[in-house]
């Protein structure tokens, strides 16, 4: 297959990268459009794949264009780009916030596949949901679903209007999880741990109890449960969560991403 990434920043790469790593799609075959001199250098010098600074006639031949641009990049990128797309591409996009209607209208291009991955794509542990309009053929969505395989997992969805929930949960998720660790860390260091050794104790509690999730057969609460006998030191955390509210907080943060996420769409 030959893909052709518009934007190489982090999460544009980290596709790359994947599909390279995983015999998807051979270096050469990989078309590589940075406007960035420094970056494009950059990538040239570790050959990361055919790379360009501007978008020109030679997009038209590869099956694939995946625009991982900026969303205030997004229509002086289509202005270029429109010219050179054939009807039987499909076109890729994981930016955040720009409906398929709005890049198939900028395009003048029906075959549009929308996604939202996160950050952890960077290590082939990212979560993408993804979108497509109608008319993509089930063997072209199939190779698609492959490819964002390659950077984690992928979740289809048939209404794109959920692709805003997915940026509020899992798109930004991560930086909940960290804004938890590290407040967490903070209150080892308050009890007298070193940063480094509350560090590691943190992380670690949090892969172990990530592992515990995936292979107990136990519900969430279930698993509390476990850990918080009657009386105990556990039950006076949570006992203390549960007045500041912090349950009812992340979820309310959560919604409250989601409707930035839909203000940001329109």
């Amino acid at each position: 297959m030959k893909i052709a990434i518009v934007g190489c920043g982090n999460m544009g790469m980290a596709f790359a990268r994947s599909f390279v790593q995983y015999d998807l799609v051979k270096k050469e075959d990989l078309l590589l459009i940075e406007k960035s001199a420094e970056r494009s250098e950059m990538l040239r010098s570790q050959k990361e794949g055919v790379v360009v600074d501007t978008i020109n006639g030679s997009v038209g031949e590869y099956e694939l264009v995946i625009l991982s641009v900026k969303p205030q990049d997004f229509t002086s990128v289509t202005a270029e780009l429109r010219g050179f797309l054939r009807p039987e591409q499909v076109v890729l996009s994981i930016m955040a916030g720009i409906p398929m209607a709005k890049i198939q209208a900028e395009l003048n291009h029906r075959q549009v596949v929308r996604a939202m991955p996160n950050t952890p794509a960077m290590l082939g542990q990212g979560i993408t949901g993804y979108c497509a309009a109608e008319g993509i053929s089930f063997q072209k969505l199939q190779r698609i679903d492959n490819l964002i395989n390659a950077t984690g997992r992928s979740v289809y969805l048939e209404n794109e209007e959920l692709i805003d929930a997915v940026t509020a949960l899992s798109g930004s998720g991560p930086a909940y999880f960290y804004y938890l660790v590290k407040h967490m860390v903070e209150a080892g260091v308050k009890m007298g741990f070193d940063e480094g050794l509350s560090r590691l104790l943190v992380k670690q509690t949090m892969l172990g109890s990530y592992h515990l999730i995936n292979n107990a057969e136990k519900s969430l609460d279930e698993l509390i449960a476990a850990v918080a006998s009657k009386g105990g030191t556990t039950e006076a955390a949570l006992k203390t969560f549960e007045e500041n509210r912090l349950g009812l907080s992340l979820i309310e943060g959560i919604l409250k991403a989601e409707e930035r996420a839909k203000e940001l769409s329109r």
